[in-house]
């Protein structure tokens, strides 16, 4: 039974970042798989074998499993041996997790479950997620024995599985990567790590379902902690005249010594989001994860202000910002900073014409489509056009533009890609 490999049909609900890779993952290594997500726009292309967003080598797994009919798409939740549950946790304003949509997806897979399956939320929760999981499930179907009431006689297994992928890496990641597999007794873990057997190169480490909803939490905000430590360094060494980039490269000659590269800002879905999961777990306690928390939160503002007072200084400027996504080289703008730089700086300055550039993002974000002073053009155009440049994001693209297209403007690089 350890070394069990699950070999059934299986649901993916939630077809994002994380949900189509390990859907696709499966489907290639001969899982009759079924996506479900509640976007027809989604469901609809991946039907065609099309990826929705861009990932190295997604696109062709995706092809590759939808034509060999391993891969299918579903609005309804279907009949399986076992349900992966990678729907979104966003926070609410006081920064508690919003687990509305892991609470739906667990009732609707409720409704098809028969003794034996198994249950696996990878979505990034805080601890007790899990268990209130299987609460969910059982409140739908009090005629099947749940592990948080009966333990290792339920008929459900019930099990926690955190993705731990980087963006533009997740097809390697996911296969290479070591995998904690959370469980509500030992025999639900062992029945889920059945899952990622299939696949998974690195080693399966089992424990209980709360130490692994904690572990990833921990994951995410000790690199925030990390990343403020950088972004706290770069506003003081901006107030003291001195370049940042310099100093770090410096300091970091120490052997025991690797400080981050600061930024305009903290992205993505998890690292600004997870820690403060643990600041609502334990809100007198976590007095180092909240500050991070702040000073990367308060980034964009910075950066926004610096650029605005800069831009006051000229009679009639026009400002390039170069890039919208949360990190270099990939399409995602979840929890972007440079999204929020850029409507910072819109917003204080209505009158002042704003390029922005990004070859990954084929339209403004919603949130900066009411700004009529922006508009988005391609890198050169922006350069050529601006007396004030603005990068926020290091893409390949971006720092491949001749410095030569820099002379007598003003250029403000959060990133140091032309340090």
């Amino acid at each position: 039974m350890l070394n069990e490999v699950f070999g059934g049909r299986l649901a993916v609900i939630g077809m994002g970042y994380i949900g189509l890779p390990t859907a696709t993952v499966l489907a290639t290594r001969g899982i009759q798989v079924v996506g479900v997500d509640v976007n027809p726009r989604i469901v609809d292309a991946i039907s065609r074998g099309e990826a929705p967003f861009i990932e190295p080598d997604l696109q062709v797994a995706v092809s590759g499993a939808v034509a060999m009919g391993r891969l299918s798409m579903s609005r309804e939740m279907p009949e399986a041996d076992a349900y992966i549950i990678a729907v979104p946790t966003p926070f609410n304003p006081d920064h508690t997790a919003d687990l509305s949509y892991v609470q739906a997806a667990a009732e609707q897979v409720a409704a098809k479950l028969q003794p034996g399956n198994i249950v696996v939320l990878e979505s990034t929760s805080p601890p007790g997620t899990t268990e209130k999981v299987s609460q969910w499930i059982g409140a739908v179907r009090p005629d099947l024995k749940m592990p948080h009431v009966v333990g290792s006689n339920a008929d459900i297994f019930v099990a926690h599985c955190p993705e731990r992928v980087l963006p533009g890496r997740i097809m390697i990641e996911m296969i290479t990567n070591n995998r904690v597999v959370g469980g509500l007794t030992t025999a639900c873990a062992i029945k889920a790590a059945s899952i990622y057997r299939v696949f998974s190169q690195g080693e399966i480490l089992l424990t209980d379902a709360a130490s692994a909803e904690m572990a990833k939490l921990v994951e995410n905000a000790y690199r925030d902690v990390n990343i403020a430590f950088a972004n706290e360094l770069s506003l003081i060494t901006e107030s003291l005249r001195l370049d940042v980039w310099e100093v770090i490269k410096l300091a970091n000659q120490h052997p025991r010594v690797n400080v981050l590269s600061p930024g305009p800002g903290v992205g993505g879905h998890c690292i600004p989001v997870d820690p403060w999961f643990i600041v609502a777990a334990a809100p007198d306690l976590a007095k180092l994860i909240r500050t991070a928390r702040e000073v990367n939160d308060h980034k964009p503002h910075h950066v926004a202000e610096q650029v605005i007072n800069k831009a006051r200084r000229f009679r009639s400027p026009a400002i390039a910002c170069l890039g919208l996504t949360f990190k270099a080289n990939v399409d995602d703008i979840r929890e972007s900073p440079a999204v929020e730089v850029v409507g910072l700086i819109a917003g204080a300055l209505p009158e002042v014409e704003i390029m922005v550039a990004d070859p990954y993002v084929p339209e403004l974000p919603k949130e900066l489509q009411s700004n009529a002073n922006l508009r988005l053009v391609n890198a050169g155009e922006a350069v050529d056009a601006a007396d004030i440049i603005v990068l926020l994001v290091e893409h390949d693209a971006f720092k491949a533009l001749r410095h030569t297209r820099h002379n007598g403007k003003v250029v403000y690089d959060t990133r140091g890609a032309w340090a």
